[in-house]
């Protein structure tokens, strides 16, 4: 596993996303504990754990762990209880293939040229991720990369694809803490969306199915890595 010591920053107790209400800000610290590695693969969720950190009722620990489930960031199993979802090598390998696969073909679909307003909108959230990664603020930059891949793939205008790419983003999740501790990681992240938005002003297609494909592979070679650095 890569160390913490990887990342100087400090990671608060609570998180900064908004949240309605217990159970959302439960679910949030969980997703981003799961995200940053502080939860390990395998490693169990227990409910009076969980309802003595949060000060909830078994009730909500309960929806919370349901919840993580539906994100697929956590698997249950009988007699053993709630764990954080662990990947076979074979698993990431397939997951990132159909990620790639979906993200290529929403680049693909993007009608160029982009619209001026469309273009500006990521522009203004691509300049928050660049404070966010220069402040070292973890939990921004894990919040404002999703909203910029999100401001991105909407652009293809395939709802359905949209959700696709979401649903399958957020299953990585619990692989993704290895490059997000990274600052090589972070920085070429930054660095690969501000080239994604000039191939969008250039409409340089090519290079924007590239460097959305491309953009994949840290995050699933560091988890790989990891894996094998536990053996």
């Amino acid at each position: 596993m890569v160390a913490a010591a990887a990342l100087p920053i400090a990671l608060e107790a609570e998180p900064t996303v908004p949240a309605t209400d217990a159970l959302g800000a439960m679910v949030a610290a969980l997703e981003e504990d799961v995200v940053f590695g502080r939860l390990h693969p395998r490693e169990r969720l227990v409910e009076d754990d969980l309802m003595a950190r949060f000060d909830v009722k078994r009730h909500v620990a309960r929806e919370a762990l349901a919840a993580l489930d539906r994100m697929g960031l956590i698997e249950r199993r009988k007699n053993v209880g709630a764990l954080v979802r662990s990947f076979s090598t074979q698993e990431v390998e397939e997951l990132y293939e159909l990620r790639a696969m979906l993200e290529a073909e929403a680049a693909r679909k993007i009608p160029l040229p982009v619209a001026p307003e469309r273009l500006e909108r990521l522009e203004a959230i691509q300049r928050q991720h660049d404070a966010a990664v220069a402040e070292g603020n973890a939990r921004q930059v894990f919040r404002i990369n999703l909203a910029f891949h999100q401001e991105l793939f909407a652009l293809a205008g395939n709802e359905t694809l949209h959700k696709a790419i979401t649903e399958y983003a957020r299953q990585t999740h619990p692989i993704r803490f290895a490059s997000l501790v990274s600052i090589e990681y972070r920085e070429r992240a930054r660095r690969e969306h501000w080239q994604m938005i000039e191939a969008l002003r250039t409409q340089d297609r090519e290079a924007l199915v590239r460097l959305c494909t491309g953009h994949l592979l840290p995050s699933r070679d560091a988890y790989l890595n990891a894996q094998l650095q536990r053996l």
